[in-house]
């Protein structure tokens, strides 16, 4: 704990993207997801399956958030000054965050900081979130959606959540865990699942992104069946921002933003 306060005080944390391609044109971005990232002096990279936890319980999960937020717009912006088009940046909220009645204006303040609207940022939460009861969190996802913020549902399928949320909650993006799309080319039971997760989406009117995309074969049966989005090693790991944006000048083709990606 006191090692992340210290962190966050001299700047030993930093941000890595990762991006998120349209599966039927995998030269063209639908966004970028934002992921943090902490190069202690001494322990070196420290993995964020090790220090979220402590974040989260420690209270600091929501100071690391509001500096991921204004990081990551100060980036978009300095990416599209350069010339380079990024449709939007997916960033994850905790649970905690939505406990906090501040949480909404907080994050349109970013916004407004950096001159950037609610289309440019799509907000991660998981199925924890959707099923907390407290009227604070529910009050705050509405406010975000009517304020007209996206809001994306992580890891989708491996929780315990019923379907009824789904109708219920304003949610417009499912983010297909990786855990499915691992076993897609072997398992039967791995594609019967996600061919009813497309169907669900795609009744409700939600786009789909499908996390760890890592072979050739996951991705052609992922556009094949209709999957929106694919995100994963196959394209690009989470990288450093100038890292990133020489893979954006490099790698992308056609830069041109996809129509569900600016809402």
């Amino acid at each position: 704990e006191h090692a992340l306060q210290q962190a966050l005080a001299h700047q030993q944390m930093t941000l890595h993207y990762q991006p998120q391609v349209l599966s039927n044109s995998p030269h063209t971005l639908h966004g970028v997801e934002v992921l943090m990232r902490w190069n202690h002096p001494d322990w070196g990279m420290v993995p964020p399956s090790k220090f979220i936890p402590v974040a989260e319980e420690s209270g600091l999960i929501h100071p690391l958030t509001l500096w991921l937020l204004d990081e990551a717009c100060r980036q978009l912006v300095a990416w599209r000054k350069a010339g380079l088009v990024v449709p939007c940046l997916a960033i994850n909220l905790s649970g905690r965050s939505f406990h906090r009645p501040e949480l909404t204006r907080e994050i349109k303040d970013a916004l407004i900081r950096h001159r950037l609207r609610p289309a440019d940022l799509v907000l991660e939460i998981t199925e924890s979130i959707m099923m907390d009861a407290r009227p604070t969190t529910r009050t705050n996802i509405d406010t975000l959606h009517f304020d007209g913020f996206r809001v994306s549902l992580d890891d989708f399928g491996t929780g315990y959540s019923s379907l009824s949320y789904l109708h219920r909650l304003p949610i417009h993006e499912l983010k297909l865990d990786i855990s499915f799309v691992r076993d897609l080319t072997t398992s039967p039971s791995a594609r019967a699942l996600t061919l009813s997760v497309l169907s669900i989406a795609q009744t409700l009117g939600m786009v789909v992104v499908a996390e760890g995309g890592e072979t050739t074969g996951q991705y052609e049966w992922l556009q094949m069946h209709g999957c929106t989005s694919i995100q994963g090693y196959l394209f690009c790991k989470p990288l450093a921002a100038d890292v990133f944006e020489v893979w954006l000048r490099t790698q992308l083709l056609d830069q041109a933003p996809a129509s569900d990606a600016q809402g």
